[in-house]
């Protein structure tokens, strides 16, 4: 089977989780990859402990990020290698170019969209940042936390007694950031298919959560409340929820529509609520009973229960629990990726399943600058221009 991607050839001067995370896609679909890092200063995905690798002080993260991916450490605030990354694109077809710099800092670098795509028109250049590439916090430094809180998504994400909920996961770098760069790419690679145009994609990781608002937010876009804590359906107003069971764990209860809320109610001993649901101030009452009866055994128990029953419920599981899980195995969410001393180590995999194409993952991530010399080999640079870079600080 042929990479769904083959052919397409990347610059990925991205860093930490969102572009890597969004290039990493990609590769796992067969786009070529070219990490270009700084050989002074380190992409910290590096340094985050545990090391897979103790040789070389490969990452786990970084592994996993950079798989599939080859790298090349050029110091970008030399002439030379401006040359090497326009020859890149020019000679070597890299015609898509992912950076998540602050905007105006390619631009000071001599890598901006107007001065690449001089080397080809066809040039496709992906911009990720917290605010996007205008407006009045283009220059404002920020984390997943702040384009959650600036989005308005935290507002009613929580509890009334102790606010925001603190989320364990990078929902606006890779819901946001990750998806919409690799959405964006590929939605450019049509276009240039057809007309033979490039172009600049602005991803604003701020922007990008405010569709996740389409259940209750956009409400107030035609007249409505805002939403807050605890006043929808599917934030706390409801059965739907989170309830601790009594081994200190939890169970995910997604009773909404009748026939599952019925049998809920039921396998519980509460099915006499099912004719007073109408009442006024029942859902607050039930919400009591069923934690209280919830609590009365532990997580597995219950599951023994809903094991037989349809009714939307599951354990909530521990990451080593859910990479165990039965799913999991059937779905092949666990692959095993050649790591650079050889040895297999264990990432999650592309999750899109494909009825022609299946993902190949051929090394996870590289000791940094760890394909300089071939790529610069590519161009017909020879062993003694390699050797003076290198010399002067300009490769690693």
């Amino acid at each position: 089977m042929s990479a769904l991607l083959e052919g397409i050839r990347i610059l990925d001067f991205t860093y930490l989780l969102p572009g890597p995370f969004a290039t990493m896609m990609l590769s796992d679909m067969g786009a070529e990859v070219l990490r270009v890092e700084s050989p002074s200063r380190m992409d910290m995905a590096r340094l985050a402990p545990p090391f897979v690798d103790k040789d070389s002080k490969i990452s786990c993260m970084h592994a996993t990020l950079s798989r599939n991916k080859k790298s090349i450490a050029l110091d970008l605030k030399n002439t030379r290698s401006i040359d090497i990354i326009r020859r890149l694109i020019r000679e070597k077809g890299y015609t898509i170019v992912v950076e998540q710099f602050r905007p105006g800092a390619m631009d000071r670098l001599g890598l901006s969209f107007e001065k690449l795509r001089e080397c080809d028109p066809g040039l496709i250049y992906c911009s990720i940042t917290g605010y996007g590439q205008t407006g009045p916090l283009r220059e404002r430094a920020g984390h997943d936390i702040n384009y959650l809180a600036l989005s308005g998504v935290m507002s009613y994400s929580g509890k009334n007694g102790s606010g925001p909920c603190q989320m364990g996961i990078q929902v606006a770098d890779v819901g946001s950031g990750s998806n919409n760069a690799a959405i964006g790419i590929l939605a450019a690679v049509i276009h240039r298919m057809k007309t033979g145009e490039g172009q600049h994609i602005d991803v604003s990781m701020t922007d990008g959560m405010f569709p996740h608002h389409v259940v209750s937010g956009i409400r107030a876009l035609v007249g409505e409340e805002d939403p807050c804590f605890e006043s929808e359906l599917l934030n706390g107003a409801s059965i739907y929820g989170f309830y601790e069971t009594a081994d200190g764990k939890y169970l995910a209860c997604g009773v909404l529509e009748p026939q599952f809320f019925t049998a809920f109610l039921q396998a519980l001993g509460l099915g006499d609520y099912v004719a007073r649901l109408m009442e006024p101030g029942i859902s607050d009452e039930l919400r009591v009973k069923v934690a209280d009866v919830l609590c009365s055994r532990p997580r597995d128990s219950w599951m023994e229960v809903f094991s037989r029953i349809d009714a939307c419920v599951d354990p909530v599981l521990s990451f080593s629990e859910a990479v165990r899980s039965g799913h999991a195995q059937a779905r092949g969410i666990v692959v095993d990726v050649p790591g650079p001393d050889g040895e297999v180590i264990p990432q999650i995999g592309l999750p899109i399943c494909f009825s022609g194409y299946r993902p190949k993952y051929r090394w996870a991530g590289t000791p940094l600058g760890s394909n300089t010399d071939e790529v610069l080999h590519s161009l017909n640079i020879d062993d003694d221009e390699i050797q003076a870079l290198r010399s002067s600080g300009i490769i690693l």
